[in-house]
């Protein structure tokens, strides 16, 4: 009798735990649609506007350094947000419990040119019930200078040079070309334009930007999203590297790679994993300066050709904002070459005898100037 109630009582317990498992998982037990089952379905709730933004407006543009007000509405009165989150570029501005829907962007935030998301989130119940998106235009505060050209020597260039990068290393100019079935690494004499090397890339590939990083050379290619990594010393092929943009120009800033894709934005890559760690939006004082393409690290600034045209704009990598101007409209006097097709592109600098160098492509010239205002 007690043998038949022990197996009675171990039956129950593991019928109870089997029924409590299959609820738990929701593995099983599952009713059809349309049944009356004990348990209700929790309908979710429908969104809630609770709060509208009065100012700034969408695309409200802005200096840098401006301190920006934000000012927000309960969208009814009568379900007023307990409280509301501020974030300017990603970073938390304010958090506001008040009936005074009210803050201040200050200065510190508005120390980069660009495009900025400022978004509100409302929050009632704790819970976040309202995210609202605007986006503000931060333009450069400075008037950038124009400066003109004086051409202090003369090299010989390949006119079969198709040039999208360019670098100047221990007396020798070191050459990226492009084109299909065309692209190339080369070492240049400087003086005499001979090429003592030269890596031809793959018939598929368009090459673009190099820039020299302690001993490596890096070269980006044009819509493939891949680059190579290459021994300086002997041009054999060190890494791949990949990207998620198109590749137009590079340089060595520092201890880090900066990148061009032919827009304002220019992106900083940390060079042994060839990570994105920041961005730049390039603005002067009244527009985004886009379709940036070859560029050179000199003193402090990022100079970029501005493709399909004969100016240089100089950078500051520390705000995005433009410098100046360098117009170079009619360095190269020659007949043989329509410099509207064949474009300004290519700078160089050497900074032991701070000497700028700059060439176009297939121009039969490369050019050492000094700038005049």
């Amino acid at each position: 009798m007690c043998s038949d109630y022990l197996k009675y009582l171990i039956s129950f317990f593991t019928l109870l735990m089997v029924n409590w498992t299959i609820s738990c998982s929701g593995r099983a037990g599952k009713e059809p649609a349309g049944s009356s089952g004990n348990t209700p379905a929790t309908a979710e709730e429908p969104p809630v506007t609770l709060v509208k933004i009065i100012s700034p407006d969408e695309n409200a543009e802005f200096r840098l350094g401006d301190r920006i007000k934000v000012s927000l509405a309960p969208e009814n009165k009568s379900r007023v947000p307990d409280s509301v989150l501020v974030y300017f570029d990603g970073k938390l501005v304010s958090l506001m419990r008040s009936d005074m829907w009210e803050c201040d962007v200050t200065r510190d935030f508005t120390s980069t040119t660009g495009r900025k998301s400022l978004k509100v989130t409302a929050y009632k119940g704790g819970r976040a019930r309202t995210t609202l998106t605007r986006f503000l235009i931060i333009y450069s505060d400075l008037v950038p200078k124009r400066y003109g050209f004086k051409i202090s020597g003369s090299y010989p260039h390949d006119r079969d040079a198709f040039t999208q990068g360019l670098f100047y290393d221990n007396g020798l100019l070191y050459e990226g070309t492009g084109q299909e079935a065309g692209s190339s690494l080369r070492e240049v004499e400087l003086e005499t334009g001979r090429v003592r090397r030269q890596l031809n890339l793959g018939p598929s590939l368009f090459g673009e930007g190099i820039t020299l990083y302690k001993d490596r050379i890096y070269q980006v290619t044009w819509t493939n999203k891949v680059g190579f990594v290459y021994d300086k010393s002997t041009f054999s092929q060190i890494n791949k590297i990949y990207y998620h943009t198109e590749g137009w120009g590079l340089t060595t800033m520092k201890d880090r790679i900066v990148m061009s894709d032919g827009t304002n934005v220019l992106y900083i890559y940390e060079p042994e994993m060839f990570t994105v760690v920041s961005r730049i939006e390039v603005y002067d004082n009244e527009r985004k300066v886009d379709q940036l393409n070859e560029l050179e690290y000199i003193n402090g600034e990022i100079w970029a050709n501005i493709w399909m045209t004969d100016l240089i704009v100089r950078i500051d990598p520390a705000t995005g904002r433009v410098i100046a101007y360098l117009d170079l409209k009619g360095i190269l006097n020659d007949p043989g070459t329509d410099t509207s097709v064949k474009v300004l592109n290519g700078i160089a600098y050497d900074s032991s005898g701070n000497r700028i160098f700059v060439t176009g492509k297939n121009w039969p010239k490369l050019f050492e100037i000094s700038l005049t205002e």
